[in-house]
């Protein structure tokens, strides 16, 4: 048994672009095109992380399955319509393959990676170093008969490592070197060590791989899309679905945590955690695809939320997967982060802010999903109608809003925009369903929230709306104005708003989010245009009538997918990714653009 080093050795580490995912509906792992496994964390998307080497090299931990090929060319694709990822080596001496894959099927929670030699003989490295609770916690190692098991000296779950090749310890790691004839694979199994190594074997690799298929096959052919972006429509879809737990319903925001805004920066957070806000836009997505089931576990989640909210009704901001409210902010000072941006943060601070828009995006979540698969049950809609008569006693207060700022409060035309969509959806709600709600009281509140929006924040000299009350700034969340529905696509205020949205935040295709001269969101340094918004725009010009400009926009915005069709949150001034990946909020949008757009192009052909 030997004592774990936190040094170790590790390939260069690969941009935020240059990854495919893999994931069983608990937890996701981010693969390089080198071969390496170099973030994911175990269990559980919320666990700490036991390979994260992608924020620091040296005590982030890896796992490592390399052919030794020399200068080969490195392509990435995904099996179709699947998340199994096969990385493919290519040299004058020799093909290579990996498969890469989680059980989604069985009872055991399994990493699978197969690895086989297409042509010629190929020999292979491979190295399993996990780095425990976020690289905090050392660990033993001892060989069984066809594994190595990993014991945190935590109190944290042991790691089996299973292989059909023989292991080492080498070190503080699991290593292995070995040669594969043309057409010969080797396995290797990550799973929790208390099932022992009973059952494994290649046979049971083969089962489990076609198994795994079947059922990513089967789930996309749910899909209603047929529209002319089937392809990217589906891989955002089986973004989503792996962003989506299985045990509880709830859906989290992107895998990762510690991924920057910009390379260097601060702005640097844990995306890991179910933000009321982009699961109830994700729910949306869901059920444009037909997607019910997912659309209906994720209500019951926020079912339990909102009839535990207390008398107030007041919702929390974002939440844990298994619906967990406190989500302390800590900086892991031991790690150098990506391209060296620091701090690396695990929990969100943001989760105890004041953020008024939620309760419009859950609230057109209910109504959306109650209209299209289960409706709203008794207790669910009491807690929502605490929550509605929260919104009336509190619409008019300044937040931090949909962006989060780290800066003072501020009065934001989309918190109040969002107030008024939480008010108007449970109206509609309660007269479609004949629900009791006090509707006349109600009524009166929507309607000051209309027109509040109009008179306050209307700037006569920009001819546009405005980010906050009584400012001169643009804020790219006001594109989601008719998309809710507020104000009509062709209304001239809005086709105005929208086309000092395209001079003011737009570069070429790409849209910023907001212009941060005041330094109003109280954090320092730069960051890429956003995805989301990028996308709200292509919709928002389709919906104004102009359908070829939408499309030019459109796909060229998808040109900044990487390899796989995935996307982080943000894109660079290089065209590279930023923010944590992959990204609900870009995946999400990009659905309801393309869903919008076909239909309205097959309208006019």
């Amino acid at each position: 048994m030997r004592k774990q080093s936190l040094a170790s050795k590790h390939l260069s580490t690969e941009s935020i672009e240059h990854h495919g995912v893999v994931g069983d509906l608990s937890t996701v792992a981010l693969v390089d095109m080198n071969g390496t496994i170099d973030f994911m964390c175990w269990p559980r998307c919320e666990s700490a992380s036991v390979f994260a080497s992608l924020l620091d090299a040296e005590r982030g931990g890896a796992f490592e399955l390399v052919p030794e090929l020399g200068d080969s060319r490195r392509r990435q694709m995904y099996l179709p319509d699947t998340n199994v990822l096969l990385s493919r080596f290519l040299s004058a001496t020799g093909v290579a393959e990996i498969s890469d894959f989680m059980t989604v099927t069985g009872q055991r929670q399994q990493l699978i990676r197969r690895v086989k030699a297409i042509r010629n003989a190929v020999r292979f490295r491979m190295r399993c170093a996990p780095a425990f609770d976020y690289g905090r916690s050392r660990h033993t190692l001892h060989a069984e008969k066809h594994s190595i098991v990993f014991t945190p000296v935590k109190a944290l779950p042991a790691m089996r490592l299973w292989s059909t090749v023989p292991l080492k310890i080498t070190s503080s790691t699991a290593t292995a070197a070995f040669e594969l004839k043309a057409e010969e694979s080797a396995a290797f199994v990550i799973e929790e060590a208390n099932h022992g190594e009973a059952g494994l074997s290649a046979d049971y690799i083969s089962t489990a791989f076609k198994s795994t298929l079947d059922y990513w096959r089967e789930w996309v052919g749910l899909s209603q899309y047929r529209g002319r972006w089937r392809d990217s429509v589906n891989r955002s879809a089986l973004v989503l679905k792996l962003l989506t737990s299985r045990e509880h319903g709830s859906i989290i925001a992107a895998a990762t945590f510690g991924l920057p805004e910009s390379s260097g920066g601060i702005r640097n957070w844990d995306y890991r955690y179910t933000w009321l806000r982009d699961a109830a836009f994700t729910v949306y997505a869901f059920l444009r695809l037909g997607y019910t089931n997912e659309a209906g576990a994720f209500m019951r989640w926020l079912s339990v939320r909102a009839s535990s909210s207390g008398g107030t009704g007041e919702l929390q901001v974002m939440y844990s997967a298994d619906g967990q409210h406190s989500l302390a902010e800590v900086a892991l000072k031991h790690f150098r982060g990506y391209q060296g941006s620091r701090p690396v943060r695990i929990g969100n601070a943001a989760s105890s802010q004041l953020q008024l828009d939620i309760y419009g995006a859950v609230m057109d979540a209910v109504y959306l999903s109650d209209k299209y698969g289960e409706q709203l049950p008794w207790r669910g809609w009491n807690g929502i109608c605490r929550s509605v008569n929260w919104v009336l006693k509190n619409w008019q207060k300044a937040d931090q809003g949909i962006w989060e700022i780290r800066g003072a409060s501020m009065h934001f035309l989309h918190s109040r925009l969002m107030c008024w969509v939480a008010v108007d959806r449970a109206i509609r709600l309660a007269r479609k369903r004949s629900l009791p709600a006090p509707l006349t009281r109600w009524s009166r509140a929507r309607d000051e929230m209309y027109n509040s929006i109009h008179r306050d924040f209307w700037n006569d000299k920009l001819g546009s709306f405005v980010q906050s009350k009584g400012s001169a700034e643009l804020d790219a969340s006001c594109l989601l104005m008719p998309l809710v529905r507020f104000i009509s696509p062709t209304d001239p205020r809005w086709l105005s708003t929208l086309k000092a949205v395209g001079e003011k935040l737009m570069d070429d295709s790409l849209v910023h989010r907001y212009s941060n001269k005041t330094g109003f969101d109280g954090l320092q340094g730069a960051e890429g245009t956003f995805n989301m918004c990028s996308f709200w725009y292509v919709e928002c010009v389709a919906r104004s009538g102009d359908l070829k400009k939408a499309r030019f926009y459109f796909e060229k915005v998808l040109g900044y997918a990487n390899h796989l069709g995935l996307f982080a949150e943000e894109t660079g001034s290089s065209g590279e990714q930023l923010g944590n990946f992959p990204q609900a909020f870009t995946h999400l949008s990009l659905i309801s653009a393309a869903f919008y757009l076909d239909r309205a192009l097959s309208a006019t052909a």
